[in-house]
């Protein structure tokens, strides 16, 4: 499955800051756009999802897409629109499919351009914790601002209000993965999407008991907040030990493959050689992307071959075809099937059984596999693999992405705008052939709260695992 938050803008380059975002939806030069331009490229947006997605209609209807469609053609009466309004504009169709893997991007141009340009954000970063917004961080000058103090309201807007304005830019199955995303590309930045710059704020947070009110100021975007912040998606390759216990973070399931690899060889060679007795994958706050990374990483732990899915369905179309011919290798036979394919057929594409390491290089202690609700996409899928297997066992808290979803995307531009537009032509499901709408629940189930440096989900899987029985 191909990784659908992987672009990073790093475009912000006062003192060479890298911020790791889902990925950046608009890469054309041009920055204003005609009404007719806009219009052009919302029906294009309509008819390449029809004829592209593999199911449009899976979680909404046809009849509230299109009305919802109809309703925003009707909001474009202006003669001009900016890149940042086209976006949110496009955002707001393409949400109303609630598939994770079918979305625009957050508008990063727009907002690169904003922060070069002097511009300020809303100083508390949220968790949503059971749905209810509570302070991550604060980067205000206001030090009686605690993290798990709940907003209440901003500038007169209920929090409810406020997130309401949010959703409708954010794709996802459900308001718990709505949320993750949130979480994940922050508050601050969604919020200057929605309402632009605001430079004062008027916030009532509950603290205990009692709700009160802080007068407080917006923060430089890029000194006071983008040079402080690390991104929640922030999966690094890691290899620790607790005595007997070995702790490994594979990363993000992309990248440079060979490299990742000879970074599993050599983790588990050094496991090997410290004769570790417990194994704690950690999958948590990681992006995903394709089946040959974890696949490679499983087996060193599988007793038995495997493989990633129960079923992996594609559906073909004139648009996929025209995006083969233009962009992928024709010759390849997972592409040149898709174009032998009748236009709209849904087909099944097979994996091989993917095979165990060799005996004497596999891990054959427990195993434990650590999940959040920033488990996103294969690390999702991955989880489910080795949990319906019975490989390893999942602790943490259920993951925020389905193990049976649309996804395998793709991507294209709006040809005026030149807005990305990523869209799910597969549906995979989950080894146990489980479709329930739901994410990877956990055996052991630890709440992260905050997302915090305090690392809950760690800490309490530790003291689980009971030397005495190593």
């Amino acid at each position: 499955m191909w990784l659908h938050f992987q672009r990073a803008f790093g475009d912000i380059l006062k003192f060479g800051l890298l911020i790791s975002l889902f990925y950046v939806s608009e890469v054309s030069a041009q920055t204003s756009f005609s009404k007719a331009e806009i219009l052009e490229d919302m029906a294009f947006l309509r008819s390449s999802l029809t004829d592209a997605h593999y199911n449009l209609y899976a979680y909404t209807s046809k009849e509230d897409f299109n009305n919802n469609y109809e309703r925003l053609k009707a909001t474009v009466v202006k003669d001009s629109f900016d890149l940042l309004e086209a976006t949110s504009l496009f955002q707001h169709i393409i949400s109303k499919v609630n598939n994770g893997h079918t979305e625009i991007g957050f508008p990063g141009t727009s907002y690169i351009a904003y922060v070069r340009n002097g511009g300020t954000v809303f100083p508390l970063e949220i968790a949503f914790e059971k749905g209810t917004p509570l302070i991550r961080k604060n980067w205000s000058a206001n030090d009686s601002i605690t993290p798990g103090d709940e907003i209440v309201s901003i500038n007169g807007m209920t929090m409810n209000e406020v997130v309401s304005r949010i959703y409708p830019l954010v794709s996802a199955e459900r308001p718990y993965f709505k949320n993750a995303k949130i979480e994940a590309f922050s508050f601050p930045r969604y919020y200057w999407q929605v309402f632009g710059r605001v430079d004062n704020f008027d916030v009532a947070i509950r603290q205990g008991e009692r709700i009160e009110r802080f007068q407080i100021e917006a923060i430089d975007a890029l000194e006071g907040y983008e040079m402080k912040r690390e991104e929640v998606l922030n999966a690094k390759m890691t290899l620790r030990f607790f005595e007997d216990t070995a702790y490994l973070n594979p990363g993000n399931f992309s990248g440079d493959e060979q490299k990742y690899q000879a970074f599993i060889d050599s983790s588990f060679a050094v496991i090997r050689e410290r004769k570790s007795k417990d194994l704690i994958i950690d999958f948590r706050n990681n992006q995903g992307g394709d089946d040959s990374f974890s696949n490679y990483l499983i087996s060193y732990f599988a007793d038995r071959p495997f493989t990633w899915n129960s079923r992996f369905t594609l559906k073909t179309s004139q648009f996929l075809k025209d995006h083969v011919i233009k962009e992928k290798d024709t010759t390849d036979a997972y592409w040149k099937e898709a174009l032998n394919r009748k236009n709209g057929e849904i087909y099944e594409y097979a994996f091989e059984p993917y095979q165990p390491q060799p005996e004497h290089k596999r891990f054959k202690g427990r195993v434990y596999v650590l999940v959040n609700r920033q488990s996103h996409s294969q690390s999702a899928v991955a989880a489910a693999q080795i949990q319906d297997y019975g490989f390893a066992t999942i602790a943490g808290e259920e993951t925020g992405d389905f193990p049976s979803l649309y996804a395998s995307i793709y991507h294209y531009s709006l040809p005026n705008t030149g807005i990305r537009v990523s869209v799910s032509k597969g549906y995979i499901i989950r080894v146990n052939g489980s479709t329930a709408e739901e994410g990877v629940i956990p055996e052991i189930y630890i709440k992260d709260f905050l997302l915090d440096e305090e690392d809950e989900i760690l800490s309490e899987l530790l003291k689980m695992i009971d030397p005495a029985e190593q």
